[in-house]
């Protein structure tokens, strides 16, 4: 089964993963490595190509071609072999296990991915930094390795997310900052749509396409998680901060709160208050 990026980069933020082995591996050319045939991987695998090609073949039947700008994600309790072509293949390999789940419930971490990821020279450097960490001997190296994975796992994502959108994201990037911006102000769906010389129909599609929810759904949750931050400050009434985000009505902005967080704003307030005294 095939996980969407959003998909992924859910469970990733939710299922908490340990970073093992980091390598800068090459292959020689026209060579098959089938260590895997018989051992399956114990560990799942981030994969990213550097230099030249290889075909990675799991359980005999699924086969990813890698190359710079392609990347392998997940892979763990397969039998794999490796061919590679007429120039060898380089690549950064980054070994890690969900913990703390049942394995079942983190197949999207562990099943095979093949997400596109065009080098910048971000990326370039992550990979580099990464490699670093993962030899020094400083105390610190291990919180290093783990906060790099999830940048690069980050970079990845957010570039297959650009990958599959081709010709809209820098249109849905736009809005998702002017959201950003102005937030508190009365944007409504017409509104976005306009700003991009859009119908609202098909600027709703590719919003939804590209972030996982409707436009207006989004400025709604964005705006509810604006007033939590704000709320559990303690210093500000609720009546405020509904207007601070947008909503005249504080009525109409507590139902929504409660339904998109789970409480009452007021509850946050008063919980700050009992847990934090002055």
């Amino acid at each position: 089964m095939a996980y969407s990026y959003e998909q992924l980069a859910q469970d990733f933020a939710r299922i908490p993963v340990e970073i093992h082995g980091v390598f800068r591996t090459e292959l020689e050319a026209s060579q098959i490595y089938d260590g895997h045939n018989t051992r399956p991987t114990t560990k799942c695998a981030l994969i990213l190509g550097l230099r030249g090609q290889a075909e990675f073949r799991f359980e005999k039947s699924e086969s990813f071609k890698l190359e710079q700008g392609l990347v392998l994600l997940g892979g763990l309790g397969k039998r794999l072999d490796i061919t590679t072509g007429p120039e060898g293949f380089e690549y950064i390999l980054v070994h890690y296990l969900p913990y703390g789940v049942q394995m079942e419930e983190a197949r999207s971490l562990t099943e095979v991915a093949l997400l596109h990821a065009e080098p910048d020279p971000e990326q370039l450097q992550l990979m580099d930094r990464i490699t670093q960490a993962a030899s020094t001997l400083d105390s610190l190296g291990p919180l290093e390795k783990k906060t790099l994975f999830y940048q690069l796992l980050n970079k990845v994502l957010q570039s297959e997310r650009h990958f599959q959108n081709k010709d809209s994201y820098t249109a849905i990037d736009e809005s998702l900052l002017f959201i950003h911006t102005h937030f508190a102000q009365p944007l409504t769906l017409s509104l976005l749509a306009e700003r991009c010389d859009m119908k609202a129909k098909y600027f709703s599609y590719l919003f939804r396409k590209y972030v996982g929810l409707g436009p207006i759904d989004y400025l709604i949750r964005y705006r509810m998680n604006r007033a939590n931050e704000l709320l559990s400050t303690g210093q500000f009434s609720v009546a405020d901060v509904a207007r601070s985000v947008g909503y005249l009505d504080a009525y109409y902005f507590s139902r929504l709160f409660k339904k998109h967080i789970g409480i009452s704003p007021g509850a946050v307030g008063l919980y700050r208050r009992r847990n934090h005294p002055l």
